[in-house]
């Protein structure tokens, strides 16, 4: 590496965000690239401030100069307010997991649907869509609703702890991809809408290091179901561990943090990275390989 190196100076923003594979991620693709790449946490929980402090986080690293952050739980769309522009996937979605620091203007984008849809291809390939069930209707579940509406799912069912939010999903998503492809409701409907599934997407903090545990009662996993949890800290969580065992075909989240990150360092560097390597690190990453 040369000293006329290109220098990119990136974040990560969430809660809990201590075990994040990101910032080895990116620094190593980008020092495979050549270039000069400092990728630092800021952690709320460290920094002993609330989620709604998304902003002053945001505000503080554009005058530090950072190039660009990620944002994660629980702040994708609570950073919606203090940025200039949306890209259009991040409008249509209502949430960010990347924000552009360039020009004096601070740019919203979501590369979490395009990761999750990427993953999907690689990791469930001719997975039935007729009929699928989304746990979470938060930032990561609008994504994922996105990313598997555009890959051809017939009828989404969302659900979440607050029924009005999963509603409101869902009839946002029908207004994009047409009247009857998506209803909502809360985690009451969850045993009848997995009875006639093809497919389960996790998308709720549960089974995080920081949020332990099954966010469903086990005995709702069918062999027949395939299961798809976002959560990637650790990769293998209770739902991914206890899907195997009911003898579900399971996609883990490790394939949706490797994409999402890709797309995310194509837009803070406007270098193109090489999937199949970060891929190849993030596997010594989470078994633990020592890293030079």
């Amino acid at each position: 590496m040369t000293d006329d190196a290109q220098k990119f100076l990136v974040g990560l923003v969430g809660s809990g965000i201590g075990p994040s594979l990101s910032p080895p991620l990116h620094e190593r693709e980008a020092d495979e690239l050549g270039l000069r790449y400092l990728y630092r946490r800021l952690d709320l929980d460290v920094l002993a401030r609330p989620a709604s402090a998304v902003g002053e986080v945001l505000a503080a690293a554009r005058l530090a100069g950072y190039d660009g952050l990620n944002v994660t739980h629980p702040c994708k769309q609570l950073v919606l307010g203090h940025l200039d522009e949306l890209s259009p996937d991040a409008a249509a979605l209502g949430a960010v997991n990347t924000v552009v620091l360039r020009g004096g203007r601070a740019v919203g984008h979501n590369t979490d649907w395009s990761g999750f849809a990427r993953a999907f291809d690689r990791g469930l390939p001719e997975a039935a869509l007729d009929r699928v069930v989304l746990l979470g209707a938060g930032g990561a579940g609008a994504a994922v609703a996105h990313a598997l509406l555009t890959l051809g799912a017939t009828r989404l069912t969302v659900l979440d702890v607050d029924g009005q939010r999963a509603a409101a999903l869902a009839g946002s998503l029908a207004a994009r991809f047409g009247v009857g492809r998506a209803d909502g409701g809360d985690l009451a409907g969850l045993p009848a809408a997995l009875a006639g599934a093809d497919g389960l997407v996790h998308a709720t903090p549960t089974g995080m290091a920081a949020h332990p545990g099954l966010p469903l009662d086990a005995a709702l996993l069918r062999p027949e179901l395939w299961v798809a949890d976002i959560v990637y800290r650790p990769l293998r969580t209770a739902l991914v561990r206890t899907a195997r065992e009911r003898g579900c075909r399971v996609l883990d989240g490790g394939g949706m943090a490797v994409f999402q990150a890709v797309d995310s360092f194509r837009l803070f560097t406007g270098v193109e990275p090489d999937a199949g390597r970060m891929l190849a690190h993030f596997t010594e990453l989470v078994s633990g390989a020592r890293v030079s």
